[in-house]
């Protein structure tokens, strides 16, 4: 053990710098050996070796096992405390304690729930000796509750701004996993310009019209509990307009200009800056005061998040990000200071000692702020612990002066600040034992001449035994001038002769005994090769011989391994061992390399080397493979006008054997410098009959193919120029259409050189109308690929056909294609609109169509406009007034007109529509929409509250679609319990906005829900929740009562009341089992739910939808299922269409792979709130 220099100015006085190196060099000399047979006779104090971690967080759905685990002589007694005090684990059947152990078992599969037993345990380990106690073990059940139910609006804005969408994720524990995806689990896509934050919120630096969708879902993943919760999804859309103006960077997050960041010692510091902009903007990172580890430093999410691992005090200070876009810069200063929980310097260690001896513990602890230091005895704080005259406290040292046995206790440090707390436990055994050796008696060492020599002599004994070494019967203890005395026990000679061999004796003693152990020790001579293997030089298929003599000490066994190439030799029989010789018959070349001798003894081993090079007369070399040589000598020879015989001599195959042989054209008249694939013959061939095509400037090339890859190409042939002819094809892709209403475009897709066949390249150009009978009208043109036929009739089928000539001749007659002459705009509109309004949102129109020839074009369809205007306004404000359109393919006569608002005056007109555009427009038909229900009102305020009143104040719906007729306000109290009450039901004039009830109960909170009427039903609802004042008179009266709670005569009407309840659960429950019926439909059916609005007849629609969940009146004992799933049997929904209730599995990168398998949890029925155990996480930092 190493002591640290002290400062100048706190020197300790000279007898207390001395005490401590004794001390220290006696704490490592007394650690008790781990013999099995000396361990059986000590004893020992309690050890802490097993227990669970500080911060236990447990599944629910499994048997909690808290782990405490200890060692001693006599075996420890275990206990526990909970939350301060005796935990009396016999009183609670579902708890269990492991034999031999204190390791606790609480069976909450069968029965009892996980958070019954939240609460901060502590273990302590007793025996004769002392108590050793456990860290506060915290134990919290997992939780993964249920988002929040909220009702989230669209959300719509315009191309080029910023968006955050919240999550906002339940608070679990541990805290949750969180990732966005879309409906099909699948990640949604994330970028410099859109990205996640470390608070789960989804940040668009700026919008684009793709990121338009509905499914936008946070899901948390709980993966104590392998749960996967999500939230209800967020519909965003964007408007693609011309994007915003370019701006420069503003920060999503963190916001102002500076801002301060806390982390722990040891922790991962992370730093997140988010900025919008457009262009995007790019995150930089420095620090103002010194530079970034480099090795401790990672960029994650694109740069936005700065990370450095293992952080440490050093790391303070201040830390800037920079967001850049083409308009400019802003930057973001966060202060970081790093705090440290407890961490030790010098924790304390075990310490034995002898009656009467002297020790310290010391116990050092670092952290920011300063840890406060404490010291327990046995499991009970030092200062109210019983006294101790051999024990004296200094801080964090615990001085021990002249122990005794009742001195023996086990100590516990506790270095504790507001960030967490250290403990370690540490005995103080005082035991009085004479020396003991544990080296076994007798024991042989065999030791190489002029090699280190060392005798081991373990012992153990209370007080400190000192030991010395004789050599023979009556030698004199030896000194350390030629030996070297270990403090271990152990004897070294440093440099062992023939004359150390001998007997040698160690001897132990303390003030209670001596000990004495006899060990030998003998000395050999060393192994020695007097006759080396020589260097090598012979022919292959000669012999050669190695020799390798050795001399070792005639009592050691000797081997002789012969190696090659530091690995074994060939199995082979041309190598043969005999004795000191190594022979190699019929060498070959791969008999070469280095040849090693190895002498081994069981003491020491030696070696030597030579090298043995094989050579030849003549040798011969390796075989090369590679691709095939080029061919060569091409020649063309029967040439015809369309084919040519080409001739070539192979290359070398380089020892791989030719497979095919490639034939590749150049055409140096139209394509030169191009070569194209003409054709592959076998590798048996030397020769090949070609086809050519007319009027081509040939040149042939070819390559040969084997097994190891392609050849370069040979030089190319001779040139062959094949005769011109007619062509061969007419052009491609003909078409017929007109760009203006007098005129014809014919266009086509002109032949290449190569089709050409010869010069001349031209078209014949032919065209008449289909239903005419004019004869066929031509035009002969150069080689284009269009031509305007003017002066024709508007849309007018026409027959077209072009030709290909050159200077031969033409090419075969060419294929008719239909097409058409130019549109023009529709002369007439349609007539006869009709209009049948179905709803309020939707009405049906119908027009006759118009003929076909004043359609002028090919008919796409018919277009109606249609607008809301005022009734008597109808043609002085048009100019001003925002029509809307819909197009109805082909020829189809109807259509539905949707999204209209009710009890509105439209106009409406339709227009035939062609290729050119649109026809005229059809007289304006107008027509009303009926009244429909109205929206919520915009408002709802409850002010002035009494003590039995309280007053309403609301604004109209800003969309009353049509005439308010009244209001209606339902109300019911809610109790402590958040049970309802009885449902009142309020009739309020329409012209009212103010409305005040009165004679309500004190101090009570409601739940009102109002909404408003027209002739066509009630419209969507409002909710608000108030609260009555409380009667302080009453109360402080009440407060003077008597607790009837406690009176002899209320207990027994109680316990009366209890037995009639029972019998009345019996007799129920006989009565279900026999198959009477429970009047559950009875029940819904007389508190019918208020919200619920049937389809209407007049107009065949659903009224306007509400959430019933967040706004109908809820029922008194109304429940809801304790998972809130919904079973594939009741319903054929989806996670897609609900966005809740998942039961799906996903990999680590979150993406959905099939059915989740995990247990249900419980949740409370109202709402998505849990009522949860106050959890007792402060005593994870705090230990006393």
């Amino acid at each position: 053990m190493q002591l640290k220099r002290m400062p100048k100015k706190k020197r300790l006085p000279a007898g207390r710098v001395a005490l401590i190196l004794f001390l220290c060099q006696m704490i490592s000399a007394l650690e008790v050996p781990l013999d099995p047979k000396l361990l059986e006779d000590l004893v020992q104090p309690p050890t802490i070796t097993q227990q669970s971690p500080k911060d236990y967080i447990i599944d629910p759905r499994e048997n909690i096992v808290i782990q405490c685990e200890a060692k001693g002589k006599p075996p420890p007694s275990f206990s526990w405390t909970r939350n301060g005090t005796h935990f009396d684990i016999d009183k609670d059947p579902l708890v269990t304690m492991k034999p031999g152990s204190g390791t606790l078992t609480i069976n909450i599969m069968s029965e009892g729930k996980a958070e019954t037993y939240e609460g901060v345990y502590q273990c302590t380990a007793r025996n004769e000796r002392g108590a050793a106690i456990s860290n506060n073990i915290v134990v919290r059940p997992s939780r993964s509750p249920l988002w929040t139910k909220e009702k989230l609006e669209p959300i719509t804005l315009r191309n080029g701004q910023s968006l955050v969408l919240p999550c906002r994720p339940p608070l679990g524990l541990p805290p949750p996993i969180i990732f966005w995806m879309d409906n099909s689990f699948q990640r949604l896509p994330q970028s410099e310009r859109v990205s996640q934050g470390l608070n789960g919120d989804l940040y668009f630096s700026n919008v684009l019209p793709e990121d338009t969708r509905e499914d936008y879902i946070c899901y948390a993943r709980f993966n104590h509990t392998q749960t996967i919760q999500q939230k209800q999804p967020i519909s965003v859309k964007v408007i693609s307009a011309k994007p915003n103006r370019e701006r420069p960077p503003t920060f999503l997050t963190p916001e102002g200009n500076t801002s301060n960041k806390e982390e722990l010692r040891g922790n991962v510091l992370s730093l997140e800056c988010i900025a919008e902009g457009l262009p995007t903007p790019v995150i930089y990172w420095i620090k103002e005061d010194g530079t970034l580890p480099t090795n401790r430093t990672f960029y994650r999410n694109f740069k936005k998040t700065l990370q450095i691992i293992q952080v440490s005090e050093a790391d303070s200070g201040n830390y800037q990000c920079i967001a850049k876009n083409a308009l400019g810069a802003i930057h973001h200063t966060i202060s970081v200071t790093v705090k440290a929980a407890p961490y030790w310097i010098l924790a304390p260690q075990n310490l034995v000692l002898s009656p009467g001896e002297d020790g310290t513990l010391i116990c050092r602890a670092n952290g920011n702020p300063k840890p406060r230091i404490s010291w327990l005895s046995n499991g009970v704080p030092i200062e109210i612990a019983p006294d101790d005259p051999s024990r004296k406290i200094d801080g964090d040292t615990i001085i021990f002066s002249n122990v005794q046995e009742r001195s023996s206790a086990v100590y516990q440090c506790n270095a504790s600040n507001e960030y967490g707390y250290l403990l370690a436990n540490a005995f103080v055994n005082v035991l009085a034992e004479p020396p003991r050796i544990l080296t076994s008696a007798n024991t042989l060492y065999q030791v190489i001449a002029n090699r280190p020599a060392l005798l081991d002599c373990a012992f153990f004994g209370s007080p400190l035994p000192t030991v010395e070494w004789f050599k023979g019967a009556k030698g004199s203890a030896l000194r350390d001038d030629i030996y070297v005395l270990h403090e271990n026990g152990t004897l070294e000679i440093p440099v062992a002769q023939k004359d150390s061999t001998g007997t040698y004796t160690c001897v132990a003693r303390n003030k209670l005994g001596m000990a004495k152990n006899e060990v030998h020790l003998e000395i050999k001579d060393p192994t020695r090769i007097i006759k080396q293997p020589e260097y090598a030089v012979v022919q292959r298929g000669s012999t050669v011989s190695f020799e390798c003599k050795v001399k070792h000490d005639h009592t050691l066994t000797l081997t002789i391994t012969w190696l090659k190439d530091n690995g074994e030799l060939p199995s082979d029989g041309r190598f043969t061992v005999d004795k000191d010789h190594l022979e190699v018959a019929d060498v070959r070349d791969s008999d070469g390399g280095a040849y090693t001798c190895v002498a081994n003894t069981t003491l020491d081993m030696v070696s030597a080397s030579a090298v043995l090079s094989v050579v030849a007369p003549t040798p011969t070399p390796a075989p090369i493979y590679d691709v095939p040589n080029p061919p060569f000598d091409l020649e063309l020879t029967d040439q015809l006008d369309k084919s040519v015989q080409l001739s070539w001599t192979p290359g070398d195959d380089n020892n791989s054997p030719i497979t095919e042989f490639i034939i590749e054209y150049e055409d140096a008249m139209h394509e030169a410098g191009l070569w194209h694939h003409q054709t592959e013959v076998s590798g048996m061939q030397t020769t090949a009959q070609l086809k050519l095509s007319p009027y081509v400037n040939y040149s042939f090339r070819v390559m040969a193919v084997n097994s190891l890859g392609r050849s370069l190409p040979s030089e190319p042939s001779e040139q062959y120029l094949t005769k011109a002819a007619e062509p061969d094809t007419n052009p491609t892709a003909v078409e017929g259409l007109g760009s203006e209403p007098d005129n014809l475009v014919i266009t086509w897709k002109p032949l290449n050189g190569f089709e050409s066949n010869g010069p001349g390249l031209q078209y014949k150009v032919s065209w008449r109308q289909k239903d005419g009978d004019d004869e066929w009208a031509s035009v002969v043109v150069a080689n284009v690929s269009k031509y305007i036929v003017s002066g024709t009739p508007t849309f007018v089928p026409y027959l077209i056909k072009v030709q290909a000539l050159n200077d031969v001749g033409f090419a075969p007659e060419p294929a008719v294609v239909m097409g058409h002459s130019g549109e023009d705009l529709p002369m007439v509109a349609p007539g006869n609109v009709r209009v049948n309004v179905v709803n309020s949102t939707l009405a049906e129109v119908h027009w006759d169509p118009v003929p076909l020839k004043s359609i002028r074009g090919h008919l796409q369809g018919y277009r109606i406009y249609y607008w809301k205007a005022q009734e008597g306004s109808l043609k002085r404000n048009r100019r001003h007034i925002e029509k809307k359109i819909l197009t109805f393919q082909d020829s189809k006569t109807h259509g539905m007109l949707p999204g209209l608002e009710p009890f509105s005056h439209y106009a409406l007109n339709v227009r035939v529509v062609n290729g050119k555009g649109e026809g005229p427009a059809s007289p304006d038909r107008v027509f009303n929409t009926p009244e429909g229900v109205p929206s919520a009102p915009s408002s709802l305020k409850i002010v002035n509250p009494t003590l039995d009143s309280l007053t309403l104040e609301w604004d109209p719906p800003s969309r009353p679609n049509g005439i308010l007729t009244e209001y209606t306000l339902k109300y019911q109290p809610i109790n402590s319990t958040h049970e309802l009450g009885p449902l009142v039901d309020l009739k309020i004039p329409a012209n009212k906005t103010r409305w005040t009830l009165k004679n309500l109960n004190f101090s009570t909170r409601y739940k009102f829900y109002f909404y408003a009427q027209t002739a066509a039903g009630s419209g969507s609802q409002i909710t608000e929740e108030a609260v009555t004042t409380v009667d302080e008179g009453k109360l402080a009266m009440a407060s003077r009562q008597v607790d009837i709670a406690t009176q002899g005569w209320f207990i027994g009407l109680m316990c009366a009341v209890a037995l009639l309840i029972l019998i009345l659960l019996i007799v129920c429950f006989i009565r279900r089992n026999k198959g009477g019926k429970y009047p559950v439909k009875e029940k819904e059916d007389a508190h019918a739910d208020p919200e619920i609005q049937p389809m209407k007849e007049d107009d065949g629609t659903f009224g306007e939808y509400s959430d019933a969940e967040d706004h109908k009146p809820l029922k008194k004992g109304s429940r809801t299922p304790s998972d809130r799933t919904v079973k594939k049997e009741d319903s054929d929904d989806s996670l897609v269409d609900y966005g809740e209730g998942v039961n799906g599995q996903f990999n680590e990168d979150g993406s959905f792979i099939g059915q989740y398998s995990g247990k249900k949890e419980k949740e409370p029925a109202e709402g998505n709130e849990s009522s949860e155990a106050p959890s007792p996480v402060n005593a994870m930092n705090s230990f006393v």
